[in-house]
């Protein structure tokens, strides 16, 4: 059994490196991997604060800015935090982190990472295409988000949270362009290549490790599952 993660750089590394986090996932993925023998597991790292530090900065110094520069600049961080969960895995996870999620060599050990590939969209689509490789069925996407809403909560006061969703109604919210930062809960470009193969998203918040424990074992949890009909 394959498991894909997307764990995004807002919770590995908000501003600095988050390491009583860390330390705590480690924690838990160890006991979840000593508990079930046959699971393996996929990390797909965004960039988190470092991306978003060096691309507003190159916004700001930058008199010609364009978006592929901008996503390497954001696929470079996700490197860097990739290479991180990477080595604090050290004993399950023994092959070179991927950035490349076409040319995948067969998962020998127990823990795979990967981070961006190319300009063009987020680390989410990384992890879509690994699911496809690997034939999970499902992604789970972890961010400083608990839930989709149906509004930015931020600015509309009547956003409500959902617990369910179909593809057709998330990718009308959140559109089909990516741009480099875009802050959307999926990237619309993941979210195209997701509904195409009928992929089960869930969306839940990164830092609630016990809600994750649920989530990793089939049982009731806070979230968003996007997806099919019936896929919740």
């Amino acid at each position: 059994m394959v498991t894909v993660i997307s764990l995004g750089g807002s919770i590995v590394a908000p501003g600095e490196v988050d390491v009583p986090f860390l330390r705590d996932f480690r924690s838990l993925i160890g006991e979840l991997l000593e508990e079930d023998e046959k699971r393996r597991v996929i990390f797909v790292v965004g960039g988190g604060g470092p991306a978003r530090a060096w691309q507003g900065a190159y916004r700001e110094i930058g008199t010609a800015f364009k978006n592929e520069e901008a996503d390497w600049i954001g696929i470079m961080a996700t490197r860097l935090n990739a290479q991180l969960v990477k080595a604090i895995m050290a004993g399950w996870c023994s092959q070179p982190v991927i950035t490349d999620p076409a040319r995948v060599d067969p998962f020998v050990n127990r823990i795979l990472v990967a981070a961006g590939w190319k300009p063009g969209f987020s680390s989410d689509y990384d992890a879509v295409l690994l699911a496809e490789r690997f034939q999970a069925a499902s992604v789970i996407n972890l961010s400083n988000i608990s839930q989709v809403y149906t509004g930015d909560p931020r600015t509309d006061p009547g956003a409500q949270p959902v617990s369910a969703i179909s593809w057709e109604n998330f990718r009308a919210m959140v559109g089909d362009e990516w741009t480099p930062g875009k802050n959307v809960p999926f990237d619309p470009v993941a979210s195209r290549h997701a509904a195409k193969m009928g992929l089960r998203v869930i969306c839940a918040a990164g830092r609630d490790l016990a809600n994750l424990r649920l989530i990793l074992e089939g049982k009731p949890f806070v979230g968003t599952v996007i997806g099919p009909p019936g896929s919740s």
